[in-house]
């Protein structure tokens, strides 16, 4: 059983973000961040960020690329707005899920995004919903140094979108409609401007 990590850096320190890894046993960073640098958090800049990891003996490795939330491919934008649906359909992203598998073979690996609820945050809504297996376990640090498996993820999930069981649905199709409309609801749009967008400043 392989089991893969998340965490959100928010607004922390570098000091208190690192404490939060160390109290996880976290070795290793997979940056999936489009977009790997702030304005508002500048400790979290991608060079001052590795500086900080490499200093702290934890790996670092850049996935924006292939796991971030505004692929550059136009193939993933449907009408001005990323489709995770296409994203998850293509080989960068198929490719990227492979070396986190691979690197969670050999690290206690987390994925790092900016937003600190796993819920609201495209690692657990586009990434981990492709990554979950039966051999994988997901969980995600939270701010306070407390795990959430991702099942129970789900379970918020689900009360978010008021989706109770039903005749027509099976409880997986009621998870896999609560990642769709939160997909639908997060998902960057082209025409945003990053400085006055929420959701762009903090993927």
């Amino acid at each position: 059983m392989t089991t893969v990590f998340t965490v959100g850096h928010s607004n922390q320190t570098q000091e208190a973000f690192i404490a939060l890894l160390r109290l996880n046993s976290i070795s290793a960073i997979a940056d999936v961040r489009s977009m790997p640098f702030s304005r508002h958090t500048p400790q979290f800049n991608r060079d001052a960020l590795q500086d900080t990891l490499k200093q702290a003996g934890i790996a670092y490795v850049f996935l924006g690329n292939q796991l971030g939330a505004r692929p550059a491919a136009a193939s993933c934008y449907k009408e001005g707005k990323v489709d995770f649906q296409a994203v998850s359909e293509t080989e960068f992203f198929r490719e990227g899920l492979a070396r986190v598998r691979a690197g969670a073979a050999n690290f206690n690996l987390a994925l790092m995004c900016a937003e600190k609820d796993p819920a609201q945050c495209h690692r657990t809504i586009l990434v981990c919903r492709n990554l979950r297996a039966p051999d994988v376990t997901i969980k995600h640090i939270l701010e306070d140094g407390g795990l959430e498996d991702n099942r129970d993820t789900e379970t918020r999930l689900l009360r978010l979108f008021r989706i109770t069981p039903s005749f027509f649905q099976t409880p997986e199709e009621d998870i896999e409609t609560a990642y769709a409309r939160q997909a639908e609801r997060i998902a960057f749009r082209g025409d945003e401007n990053a400085d006055s967008s929420a959701h762009a400043a903090i993927q």
